[in-house]
């Protein structure tokens, strides 16, 4: 304890130091940095020594530091010596552990998505295995984030997983070793019609560009006569800002500007021009983007529009305007905290001023600032990127999200694949047994809740508040049943969207995430709609022109 208060008086006399050597006007902040530090210091160590019940000295400060990050932006944050691995992904696309995806779903974590060739899936784990215990130690009421602290580590050592495999009596314990492992950020590329092509880029880890116009030189050099391409950002929710400039130089020549920033140092303010030829700056683009989209995502989708490079098409994306950049803080611990902001060539920034439940609060456009792309098309500041052809996405209908939330389309997938060794090819893949999906719903009393069941929850409270339930009773009474109706409903009315998470889901367990992809494409109205514009070099023109 003693070291902890001599460490933060040397801290606090350093701030003190600086003070002396700034100017008249900062001495009065330096002096509150230092006067807080003391009183921080001191608190915590009559905390940590008088406190009725023993403390973890180490989860208090934590507790302390994320509360003080909380209160800027979502995206400020403290990375400790052991989520450096998972800061390593987020940057390099790499790590060292087993190659999968977790989930929480109930008590335990289950393996949603082992990786193809990774160690997960080379020890034999499937989606759908719940891990029980981790070299014999319980998992029960662990966290995704305790779980990967448990399973990351060095290549080469080795972790035994206790688990649960539906279908299978009693645990088995399976032996893995750890390796690095590296997860694509461009994972599939193909044509999608006789004329158009597709590639999709999932993260801005390093060497995005490099692959994004890699792909593109595949798809031109393997098809001569292809007239426009698919570039697939939804879900995308960023990395690196240098791998922004050099995915959006793979579609616009050398020397654009791509993006600046500005921040409260002026001498790191900077503007990224792109720096080399392009692969295509003509070959007429689609940007798929929705909600997922964030930060390096808008950035490019965000300069294809501003330059009128591209037709975007889907949702408005998500709103994240804000550079982070990461600073030592000793013991092989970072912060990543909000430095800038950043603003695209029309001159906007794109980031969501408000938010709720550290999301973005949708803005409306009245309250957006307005700019213009090159061609003079009116676009609009803050709260993301609207699309130039919106479309409504199918996980934003109720049914489908509850379906996805509670787990129903995953849990069937691991039944079907437990009844179902192998399927075929994902070009013949075709799940014709929707009856069945209806009945397991049924056996496991699935139920979901509506937004207006849920709006109608808070107004009848209100009206309970101002007593005026018992007027407006027999209309409530009404407004449930006909709601309980359109339900039943819902699953028949939505079928086709739902047999395609099916089929993603069910294709998934064979063929990974690149089958996922694959079996995607096969029922995308996006794809669709967006393979229409392309072809379609009016409309496509009109678009960009805003006529």
């Amino acid at each position: 304890m003693r070291q902890i208060t001599k460490i933060a008086v040397v801290f606090a006399i350093a701030f003190l130091g600086m003070a002396t050597k700034a100017d008249h006007s900062r001495n009065g902040k330096y002096f509150e940095i230092s006067k807080n530090i003391e009183i921080f210091t001191n608190l915590y160590k009559e905390i940590n020594t008088y406190y009725v019940d023993d403390l973890d000295p180490a989860k208090l400060m934590r507790t302390g530091v994320d509360a003080m990050l909380e209160s800027l932006d979502p995206y400020t944050n403290y990375i400790s010596e052991s989520e450096i691995e998972g800061f390593r992904y987020i940057t390099e696309g790499k790590y060292n552990g087993i190659g999968a995806i977790i989930k929480r779903i109930g008590d335990y974590i289950t393996i949603t998505e082992p990786y193809d060739n990774c160690p997960a899936q080379k020890a034999g784990l499937k989606a759908g295995d719940v891990i029980k215990a981790i070299d014999g130690k319980s998992a029960k009421g662990k966290t995704s984030g305790d779980i990967m602290d448990f399973l990351k580590g060095f290549p080469g050592t080795e972790v035994v997983l206790t688990i649960e495999r539906p279908g299978t009596e009693g645990e088995m314990k399976i032996s893995l070793t750890r390796d690095e492992v590296k997860v694509p950020n461009v994972p599939y590329h193909s044509m999608v019609s006789d004329d158009i092509g597709y590639l999709t880029l999932t993260t801005f880890t390093r060497d995005a560009g490099k692959n994004v116009g890699d792909a593109l030189k595949k798809l031109k050099e393997e098809n001569p006569n292809l007239k426009g391409v698919i570039f697939d950002l939804r879900g995308n929710g960023g990395g690196l800002l240098t791998e922004a400039v050099n995915v959006s130089n793979v579609f616009i020549p050398k020397g654009e500007m791509v993006v600046s920033t500005k921040g409260k140092v002026v001498d790191w303010d900077r503007s990224f021009k792109t720096l080399n030829r392009p692969v295509d700056p003509e070959i007429p683009l689609a940007v798929l983007i929705d909600k997922g989209s964030a930060s390096a995502s808008e950035i490019v989708s965000g300069v294809l529009q501003d330059l009128d490079r591209g037709v975007l098409v889907g949702q408005r994306s998500y709103g994240k305007g804000l550079v982070q950049n990461t600073r030592d803080v000793g013991y092989n611990s970072r912060v990543k905290m909000t430095t800038a902001k950043y603003y695209i060539p029309s001159g906007r920034c794109i980031q969501g001023v408000e938010y709720k439940n550290g999301e973005p609060v949708d803005i409306a456009d009245s309250l957006r600032a307005e700019f213009t792309t090159r061609n003079g098309r009116k676009v609009l500041d803050g709260g993301g990127v609207k699309p130039d052809l919106a479309l409504e996405s199918p996980s934003d209908v109720s049914i489908i999200k509850s379906l996805l939330k509670e787990n129903a389309i995953f849990d069937f997938a691991t039944q079907f694949a437990i009844k179902n060794e192998k399927i075929g090819t994902v070009e013949e893949f075709e799940f014709t047994a929707f009856d069945s999906f209806v009945k397991f719903l049924a056996d496991t009393n699935f139920e979901y809740e509506t937004q207006s069941e849920k709006m109608m929850k808070a107004w009848i409270k209100q009206a309970k508040k101002e007593k005026l339930l018992a007027s407006i009773e027999s209309d409530i009474t009404s407004m449930k049943a006909k709601i309980k109706k359109e339900k039943k409903n819902d699953l028949e009315q939505h079928k086709e969207a739902i047999i395609n998470e099916i089929e993603k889901e069910i294709v998934s367990r064979y063929y990974y995430q690149k089958g996922k992809i694959q079996m995607g494409l096969k029922n995308d109205q996006e794809i669709k709609d967006a393979i229409t514009i392309l072809r379609d070099q009016k409309k496509y023109n009109d678009l960009l022109k805003n006529k």
